[in-house]
């Protein structure tokens, strides 16, 4: 067993590394393993970095069950604090997983049906078009064309609700996915009212704990603040997110690398979870509809495995997420099969985040920046990572 935590200020680097000591030959072809791993993650991450002038980043990689941590530069470039697998990071829609494992707890739990309609679960939006919208449509986004952000006016807790009341779809519902905050905010909204109790109650009481995740939040609290990273925008100006409506639901995790490899580690071998969150984790990884090469699962998006880099960047595409794609139901939904490699991006104003697993391979990589830098530039990291990885 080993592993290995860097701090690396792109020319400085502190290694720890342990080896199990129970054959000299077995230390020595475990280290060098960890040795290519190494090399193979600088070599992806620090040319990234320079050119897009990213202060820190956390890579977090899972192989057969074993946790490697590499972290690079800064999380603070005015306090000068080094980035550690316990910074925390804004993860932005990967939030959105979290979200979707609430929701298909409730429903693993008989509190909450994927089937019923949205005013079904909440009676202040009858006589909207959400009486004609399923929770499923809310979750996938096929409710018929919400927006990927609400409309400035009703983007405070006290105005959301009027919005969903007086919105008119573009599409029929379930015809068409348009990736939208307000819609898959509203999902998780609507668990957490089934549920009994606000979402950051029901989420930071309820499903993290159960998922063994003690170092995540939606609020950071105080005495937590010393380790959560400072966001930089474009301008390489300071910033973190700002507060807006069903922020929790879609955008607002912050967590660390320990914390999110345990998430992935969850979701590869969810067989040590209580059952109904090991049927919650098998709903989110189930496929409900295709666009194009993409499977739409709850939070995740599937894709066959092996897949090529041309295909993974087509799939995470500004195209994917800003315009509108009619899709192709999947009747009955399909449980995850064997071969798949399954992914989230994340954005804020003053981060990146990209998190892919392949359960076949049992194996999990996950990248968190405090800069919001390019997707593409993202997914090509992880590629080239898995690539090392699976020769």
């Amino acid at each position: 067993m080993f592993t290995r935590l860097m701090e690396r200020p792109f020319d400085m680097a502190i290694k720890i590394k342990s080896c199990s000591t129970f054959a000299l030959l077995l230390v020595a072809g475990h280290c060098m393993a960890d040795e290519r791993l190494e090399n193979a993650v600088q070599a992806a991450v620090t040319p990234i970095m320079q050119q897009q002038q990213i202060p820190g980043m956390a890579i977090a990689i899972t192989v057969n069950g074993q946790p490697h941590y590499f972290n690079y530069g800064l999380a603070s470039k005015e306090t000068g604090q080094s980035v550690t697998q316990d910074t925390l990071f804004e993860i932005g829609s990967v939030s959105k997983t979290f979200t979707a494992t609430l929701a298909a707890y409730a429903n693993a739990t008989g509190k909450f049906s994927l089937s019923e309609n949205a005013s079904q679960v909440l009676p202040a939006l009858r006589g909207s078009a959400l009486d004609n919208i399923t929770v499923l449509q809310l979750g996938t986004y096929t409710a018929g064309g919400l927006p990927l952000q609400f409309p400035a006016e009703f983007d405070t807790p006290d105005t959301m609700l009027g919005y969903f009341k007086q919105w008119k779809p573009t599409y029929g519902a379930g015809t068409h996915r348009q990736y939208s905050n307000p819609s898959i905010g509203l999902f998780g909204y609507l668990a957490a009212q089934r549920m009994g109790a606000p979402f950051d109650e029901v989420m930071e009481k309820t499903l993290l704990p159960k998922l063994g995740l003690s170092h995540t939040w939606l609020k950071v609290p105080q005495a937590e603040m010393g380790v959560y990273a400072q966001g930089y925008d474009k301008e390489n100006k300071p910033v973190r997110v700002g507060p807006g409506a069903l922020d929790s639901e879609a955008y607002g995790v912050k967590t660390s690398a320990t914390d999110m490899l345990r998430f992935v580690e969850a979701n590869l071998k969810p067989s040590n979870l209580e059952q109904p969150l090991q049927q919650a984790i098998a709903t989110t990884h189930t496929g409900y509809y295709t666009v194009g090469g993409m499977t739409q699962g709850l939070g995740w998006e599937r894709y066959t495995y092996p897949i090529t880099l041309e295909k993974l960047l087509a799939g995470n595409s500004t195209e994917m997420a800003m315009q509108a794609h009619k899709v192709e139901w999947l009747t009955p939904p399909e449980p995850q099969p064997d071969n798949v490699l399954i992914n989230k991006t994340g954005s804020t104003g003053g981060f990146g985040t990209y998190v892919l697993f392949v359960p076949s391979k049992d194996i999990g990589i996950v990248i968190l920046a405090n800069k919001n830098f390019p997707i593409p530039e993202r997914v090509k990291i992880a590629h080239t990572i898995l690539s090392v990885l699976t020769e």
